[in-house]
């Protein structure tokens, strides 16, 4: 594998990169070398929808190159075709000018081509060599060989500066290690291309910056990256090169050196990138939530949840700050009813809720935008009526005495679908049908509709692109001003400190600072989130 990633270090393609300026729109006249990855005229179908028409992607050998589009765009489409999940209607794919046809993932990566998914694919009661090496174990005398597995995986480690501890259970990981792991894993299977999809979605500005130094070390090797993201900013940061879909099709190349992040936006979805920005008070003195002495105790006896107390206010929005795994996840299931308490209480106005089921929180008044869409928010291989009315199906318009009542459902989940930008031919699509960010406005909507006193919102805008990012924080605004309480968690520290009127930082289930949003930095949050900082506000 590492043999296979040393021929991508080649002097050619140093020599590419260094005559182009890693500028996207083109070869330089006269330039023969073949593009790492090519792909002409592609074209995917679907029953009702075409995913992609006619694309046009060329990627150089050790350059980044960034595929931005709103949600919806067909950019995952296109990268699971070229991953071999998908075969394309049209079109021809080409690596290293050669053409090639996968039938399934494994060709993808026989060939060198590695995906790194939104979502990791990582078991947590195994051990990062575990994880690494399963499915291509190394084996001696018909069992696993883990002194030259953990050979293979330090080398690694070393080569491309992952940091990597094999022996380590991949739930004692952070978020940004565990991402460092799913890398190791297409590189451990002799990968020189690797697609990472919104790998900066879950990160602090820390482990940002960590991972562009382990993408810089992979170009240095030679190897190619092909980066999806909506973080427009982070893109021209990193990227040597930009392609830009829209509605399926390619609409442009950018070069990241001279093209601003507005005309990148407006390039996307033809508006200037929005802001979460929001400074008019609408706090009111009526508490809705009040969380006291909160403790909740997870597997192996820890506290996951350690004596938290907090209060959200009518027309406020509370934000919770904190690296993933720090209890945010528990805090959160325990005042939805969906984690037991080991003490304390939770009222939601004047009620005390502690022993109420999650049902009867919902319906006195408890929205909920859970941080895994598909996990907790959607019936995948349900229609979207059926999504829409998920948790409210004991309360109009879903419900007819005690009996569902399907028209009523259906025309409003219509209501949701025009208010909320849901684009999908009807009601009765299925909910895997949908690109995430068309499934997000669709959980948002369902949620807002009820018209909830208090809304619970984890990670509200994860995953969607710039034009659904503003219309998710122009609902939270419009909410927050009629009186709406919002606790927001969020790894996009920008949307905390731009939402926002007081903000929390929450570390190893503790609530340890609370901050001022109108004069902190997202380094300065980032820096509270990892412990680096103190403040005098602390819990």
């Amino acid at each position: 594998m590492l043999g296979r990633a040393s021929r991508g270090r080649t002097g050619r393609g140093r020599s590419t990169l260094a005559e182009t300026g890693a500028i996207g729109a083109g070869a330089n006249p006269g330039e023969t070398a073949a593009y790492a990855v090519e792909l002409k005229g592609i074209t995917k179908r679907f029953p009702g929808v075409v995913a992609n028409r006619d694309i046009e992607l060329r990627v150089r050998r050790g350059e980044v190159h960034a595929i931005v589009g709103e949600n919806g765009a067909g950019k995952s489409t296109l990268m699971k075709t070229l991953y071999g999940m998908h075969r394309p209607d049209e079109g021809t794919i080409s690596l290293d000018g050669r053409e090639v046809h996968f039938r399934s993932p494994a060709d993808a990566i026989a060939a060198g081509i590695g995906m790194v998914h939104q979502h990791f694919m990582l078991a947590d009661n195994f051990t990062v060599l575990e994880n690494i090496v399963l499915g291509s174990e190394p084996t001696r005398g018909g069992r696993l060989d883990r002194s030259e597995g953990r050979r293979r995986i330090l080398e690694i480690s070393d080569r491309y500066a992952l940091g990597l501890e094999p022996d380590v259970l991949v739930e004692d990981l952070g978020v940004g290690d565990r991402q460092r792991v799913e890398i190791a894993k297409v590189l451990y299977r002799g990968a020189t291309t690797l697609i990472l999809d919104e790998p900066t979605a879950v990160l602090v500005p820390q482990e940002v910056d960590e991972l562009f130094g382990n993408l810089a070390e992979l170009k240095r090797e030679g190897l190619t990256v092909i980066f999806i993201s909506h973080k427009l900013d982070e893109v021209r940061k990193v990227a040597d090169a930009i392609t830009v879909i829209r509605r399926g099709t390619t609409v442009g190349e950018a070069d990241p050196k001279t093209t601003t992040v507005r005309e990148l936006a407006e390039m996307m979805v033809g508006s200037e990138l929005p802001s979460p920005e929001t400074r008019t008070s609408t706090v009111r003195d009526t508490v809705v939530l009040e969380v006291r002495d909160l403790t909740v105790t997870a597997l192996g006896g820890r506290a996951a949840v350690d004596d938290v107390s907090l209060v959200v206010r009518e027309g406020e929005v509370v934000g919770i700050a904190g690296v993933e795994g720090n209890g945010q996840a528990e805090l959160v299931d325990a005042i939805m009813g969906l984690r037991p308490l080991t003490s304390g209480s939770i009222r939601l106005g004047d009620e005390d809720i502690t022993s109420w089921n999650t049902r009867t929180r919902r319906e006195a008044g408890l929205g909920f935008i859970p941080e895994d869409r598909h996990r907790q928010g959607m019936l995948l291989d349900a229609t979207l009526w059926e999504n829409r009315i998920l948790g409210h199906q004991t309360r109009p318009p879903a419900a007819k005495g005690w009996f569902i009542d399907r028209k009523a459902a259906r025309a409003d989940t219509e209501r949701v679908m025009k208010e909320y930008d849901v684009r999908a031919p009807g009601p009765d699509t299925l909910a895997v049908a949908l690109s995430g960010g068309n499934q997000q406005k669709l959980i948002v909507g369902r949620e807002m509709s009820s018209s909830p006193r208090l809304l619970i919102a984890a990670h509200p805008t994860r995953g969607v692109d710039v034009g659904a990012q503003a219309a998710i924080w122009g609902l939270l605004k419009d909410a927050r001003a009629e009186g709406m309480g919002i606790l927001l968690i969020s790894a996009d520290l920008d949307e905390l400190i731009g939402l926002s009127d007081t903000l929390q930082v929450m570390l190893r289930g503790r609530l340890v600072a609370t901050l001022d949003p109108t004069n902190l930095t997202p380094e300065e949050l980032g820096g509270h989130m990892t412990g680096a900082r103190t403040s005098a506000g602390a819990a």
